[in-house]
């Protein structure tokens, strides 16, 4: 089990060539809750994003997001998935006020957890603030249902 922010930023790289294909920039989860796949950076000013989907990755370093091809990864366009991503767009999850089938609040969602070799959703960090962060740390929620996401909020069972 990992959190997105460990692997944010990594380099991916295709396993037989040793080729870097970008960096992640972002997760996307579909309303099964689970990862889809993850928005990959490539350097450059016409370069555009691509798409990762999980089931390409062969697994997850420290250091680096390891592939199979870089034949696996596509150009990403927003338009043909209706996930949500964690940091990027109108659809993000990050922010977002997180409550309880309750009703009663929790945080503010920053990060997922999610089990690495299969993808499923697992868990939900959230956040009171800074200032309840650096005295408590952060909230680590985990869902027993899927997540409901509305434009300013996000319902989770617990």
């Amino acid at each position: 089990m990992r959190t997105f922010s460990t692997i944010e930023g990594l380099p991916v790289i295709e396993q037989s060539s040793g080729i870097e294909c970008g960096h992640v920039l972002d997760l996307l989860v579909n309303d099964q809750e689970r990862v889809e796949g993850f928005v990959v950076d490539r350097k450059g000013w016409l370069n555009h994003h691509l798409f990762l989907p999980v089931e390409a990755v062969m697994s997850f370093g420290y250091d680096g997001v390891m592939v199979r091809s870089e034949e696996d990864l596509s150009r990403y366009d927003r338009k043909d998935h209706h996930s949500h991503s964690l940091k990027l767009g109108k659809r993000r999850l990050q922010g977002l006020a997180l409550l309880t089938t309750e009703g009663e609040k929790v945080g503010l969602v920053e990060d997922v957890y999610f089990e690495e070799e299969v993808g499923t959703i697992v868990g939900y960090e959230v956040t009171d603030g800074l200032v309840a962060d650096l005295v408590e740390g952060r909230k680590v929620i985990k869902a027993k249902g899927p997540l409901i996401v509305g434009k300013d909020k996000a319902i989770v069972s617990i």
